[in-house]
């Protein structure tokens, strides 16, 4: 643990990011695509996305058991395959562009995301359809990989199915499981983990926990529309930011 990052200011974005990311895999899905463009303040983007892995892994465990009876098997065989094309995508961006060009790509995902949410009505698949399952899929894959930010253009596809609640947020648990353990070996072919990162991730995990279990229990109890409003809002102007920050990056490297 000597290895943590220590800096203070790292911790005043990765406790709410954590905190939104239990919030999440509780069953808000969607609230914790502000947790990556959080830390890519502080972090690289690709290393903030896998500074949480470890986070949302054990996120998932807790979410997974509880949820085990609750998922839609068509969904996940429609939507799986275009995930990991999407995943694969992402994978060969993120090897071949700068840290700068990673942060324009976050905070531009970011920004449509909630334009998109602001501006436009709910868009909507034809109910069950494979083709648009597999496109939004592949965009959830691809977020999910550069920013665990899936959530948004998974709802895309499956909002309008209706499904029963738990339903819903059980297949979202296993789909980003699914996906969140298959990014294992592309994040350390990339060089993404060392031991500052993985030590952090560890100290972060109580925390993380904590937040699933509230999560869990708001899930239940409370209508989501307000989580909704903050965290869009909170990823509107932190993505605003990120892209600011590869702007000048991009500048200043000329």
């Amino acid at each position: 643990m000597s290895s943590i990052i220590t800096d203070p200011w790292f911790y005043v974005a990765a406790v709410p990011a954590v905190f939104l990311l239990g919030l999440a895999k509780g069953g808000f899905s969607g609230i914790g695509i502000a947790a990556t463009p959080l830390l890519a303040l502080f972090l690289p983007p690709l290393e903030a996305a896998a500074l949480l892995l470890p986070v949302l892994i054990s996120q998932d465990m807790i979410s997974l058991y509880v949820y085990r009876h609750h998922w839609d098997a068509r969904s996940l065989k429609i939507m799986l395959p275009g995930a990991l094309i999407g995943m694969g995508l992402a994978w060969w961006t993120a090897s071949i562009v700068s840290d700068d060009v990673v942060r324009l790509i976050v905070g531009g995902v970011g920004v449509a995301f909630v334009l998109n949410v602001w501006l436009r009505p709910q868009l909507a698949p034809a109910k069950g359809s494979v083709a648009p399952g597999v496109f939004w899929g592949g965009v959830s894959g691809f977020t999910s990989f550069m920013t665990q930010g899936g959530g948004p253009p998974y709802q895309v596809y499956m909002l309008p199915l209706q499904l029963p609640k738990l339903v819903l947020v059980g297949t979202t648990t296993i789909f980003f499981a699914i996906l969140n353990v298959l990014k294992i070996g592309p994040y350390i072919l990339l060089g993404q983990f060392n031991p500052a990162n993985l030590s952090t991730s560890i100290a972060l995990l109580p925390l993380a926990a904590a937040a699933n279990m509230l999560g869990i229990w708001l899930v239940r109890r409370m209508p989501t529309g307000l989580f909704y409003k903050i965290a869009y809002a909170l990823l509107f102007v932190v993505s605003t930011a990120l892209m600011a920050q590869g702007v000048l990056g991009l500048i200043g490297a000329k």
